[in-house]
């Protein structure tokens, strides 16, 4: 499984196996040629998941064009409530959540074959509803993604994306990957269909981390979160293979003291003491308070 966190300008793509860290990227953000740097280190797997990161996906079709993909199903389901609410006004948008809903609950092939059958018919059934247009002549307000140009836009176009989403989520085969016989393991326990173990672990260790260490350097953070994610590999180092004899000898770095020649920035106290001239100082009176 794939996936990236940010942390103190960085962002970090990481590798796991829903046990162990396989291996990391540091990058400025989560983009193509930061995850094919990652890929080209790992051998290619059977199966990967992913949140549907666009990069993600493209470097996996470029570098691993034979490894199957499963979108993690809790990542659906959070694109789907995020197009129709937790409480859908809609009678289509309540089906459609309610049919995401049991994505989570699907167990067996025969399960899934059942429930695509459900979502094509609520495709059909809805079909001729979210064919329904809105016109600038109605009155109706302008979506912002609507160009200018157009005087007519889909009147329901949040359903049309969910609907878009699940279409190509079936016709990529994307949906239902972790269930494919040829994938299975050898002693039955099924496959993740989340990156759940990747998030709820290094992800969270991560910000734990950070947190409990807060004011580290930019470079400081990085390195501390490296060390991290080497602990959580399957063979992490021994720390004292890492040392070298500069680490016992560091550096120390001197405070600079101005020359002479500088002229000092503000009055002498300057951020040290208050000043009443600056309206530091004990007030007294109402204090823009009316009287009694």
């Amino acid at each position: 499984m794939l996936d990236g966190t940010y942390f103190n300008g960085w962002c970090v793509i990481i590798a796991h196996t829903g046990t162990h860290v396989v291996d990391w990227q540091f990058c400025d953000r989560e983009n193509q040629a930061a995850y094919e740097a990652l890929l080209q280190r790992i051998p290619a797997p059977d199966m990967v998941i992913i949140d549907g990161h666009r990069a993600a996906l493209a470097a996996i079709q470029k570098l691993w064009p034979e490894t199957k993909i499963q979108r993690c199903l809790f990542h659906v389901f959070h694109v789907i409530r995020r197009h129709q609410t937790f409480n859908p006004r809609l009678d289509a948008g309540k089906e459609i959540l309610a049919l995401t809903k049991t994505l989570m609950r699907v167990r067996t092939l025969e399960e899934a074959t059942a429930w695509i059958s459900e979502y094509t018919g609520w495709e059909a059934r809805w079909d001729t509803f979210l064919k329904q247009r809105s016109s600038t002549r109605a009155g109706d307000a302008r979506p912002a993604t609507v160009p200018a140009t157009r005087d007519w836009w889909y009147t329901h176009q949040m359903l049309r994306k969910s609907r878009g989403l699940f279409r190509g989520l079936l016709r990529k085969h994307h949906l239902f990957t972790w269930l494919d016989p040829d994938l299975a393991r050898t002693d039955g326990t099924p496959l993740d269909r989340t990156t759940s173990p990747l998030e709820g672990g290094p992800n969270n260790a991560i910000k734990h981390l950070l947190r409990d260490h807060r004011g580290l350097s930019p470079a400081h953070a990085r390195r501390a979160v490296e060390w991290l994610l080497d602990s959580l590999t399957a063979h992490p180092r021994d720390p004292w293979t890492l040392t070298k004899p500069e680490h016992y000898n560091p550096t120390t770095r001197t405070r600079r003291t101005p020359s002479a020649s500088e002229e000092p920035i503000g009055p002498a106290a300057y951020d040290t003491a208050f000043s009443p001239e600056d309206g530091n100082g004990i007030q007294h009176g109402w204090a823009g308070r009316s009287h009694p």
